[in-house]
């Protein structure tokens, strides 16, 4: 595998990363955990390619590193500033260069070779991570209530379009013109319909209906768009054990060990939170109960590594129950309770602690 210097006849799997850390911490592991994979294709070529504001962060890693400025990034969210945009636009110019190229979003990780991905990308074909509903079973959106009637005169969309889930765009140098279409309809339709979040996918999925056939990859790689704290937290432990040595035999099969299972206690163990909480008044039991969730102890060291997620996940349902924020000396009440302290131990002032610097920091 060379992923250090361009090939233009090797598949090209592309990161567009800038912004918060968490954004290169999760493109870091994403790329880790596709390296584990080519070892099961050692002798095969593979490119990967980071656009992003911040090098640093890849420097341990066989990438090739191009400049993405803020002045690129206004200039390929233009005329609007949809910065969703940019993904379109990034993976345009890597195949105005090269034969086959993978656009992935950083909150990904694969199962196994990235090659096989790939494999799913062939002439006349989109790549994307995975199908939504039809348009027409999303009629009560802005993107069906004011567009659909417009796309249906024009030729362009029905209510059997299959919508698309962009986590992955995958597509042949000879059939990067569909992005120059969805480019030019996010343009046109982004003023009326700014507010939806999904328009960049939405466009895609126009512009590939009916003159390309559409693959997906959901089964090769993980796409924690839901549960993403979580997920983050396995990562970020991950990270924290191999950031100095990210190519080592160890860590790249760590990578593995970073599961899609959500840890949960086992149902014994949350009957028995459940009985425990009885005797605490009711608007404090699903907090105190989530809190216990993160203390359950895994065998997993990645899944050990979401309990702060548990306990923030606590405050906010809390907080959001309540309709206002969960003052000190509340907190500290509430996780006074004689069963809960006896039940927590060492863990309670770690908890309480962890919690307040939480508060702060969200305020």
């Amino acid at each position: 595998m060379n992923s250090s210097s361009s090939n233009s006849q090797a598949p090209q799997l592309v990161y567009l990363v800038f912004g918060a850390e968490t954004y290169h911490q999760e493109a870091v592991f994403s790329i880790a955990s596709a390296l584990a994979g080519m070892r099961e294709s050692p002798d095969q070529a593979l490119d990967i390619q980071v656009f992003t504001d911040n090098p640093a962060p890849y420097a341990k890693l066989p990438v090739r590193l191009r400049a993405l400025d803020k002045e690129t990034r206004a200039a390929w969210s233009a005329p609007h500033g949809y910065h969703f945009r940019t993904k379109h636009v990034a993976l345009r110019q890597v195949l105005s260069e090269s034969e086959c190229a993978l656009l992935i979003d950083t909150d990904t990780f694969f199962h196994g070779s990235p090659l096989e991905l790939f494999a799913r990308v062939k002439p006349g074909t989109l790549l994307c991570n995975a199908f939504n509903p039809r348009y027409g079973e999303h009629r009560q959106y802005p993107l069906h209530q004011v567009l659909s009637e417009r796309l249906l005169a024009r030729g362009l969309a029905d209510d059997q379009m299959q919508q698309v889930n962009s986590g992955v765009i995958g597509l042949m140098r000879e059939d990067a013109g569909v992005l120059d279409q969805s480019i030019a309809l996010m343009d046109e339709f982004y003023p009326e319909v700014s507010t939806s979040f999904n328009l960049e996918e939405f466009c895609l999925a126009v512009a590939s209906y009916r003159t390309l056939h559409v693959n997906e990859c959901s089964d090769l790689i993980h796409h924690y768009w839901s549960r993403k704290q979580l997920f983050r937290a396995k990562v970020r432990g991950w990270l924290l054990k191999h950031s100095e040595s990210p190519l080592s035999k160890e860590a790249l099969d760590d990578t593995r060990r970073v599961t899609t299972t959500l840890p949960r206690p086992p149902t014994w163990k949350r009957l028995f939170y459940k009985l425990a909480t009885m005797g605490v008044p009711s608007m404090q039991r699903q907090f105190l109960r989530e809190i216990l969730y993160g203390c359950t102890w895994y065998s997993n060291e990645f899944d050990r590594a979401c309990s702060p997620v548990w306990w923030e996940k606590a405050l906010d349902n809390a907080e959001e129950r309540l309709k206002r924020p969960l003052e000190p000396p509340q907190l500290k009440n509430w996780l006074n309770h004689w069963p809960i302290r006896a039940i927590l131990g060492n863990q309670h002032e770690v908890i309480y602690q962890h919690l307040l610097h939480y508060s702060a920091g969200k305020k």
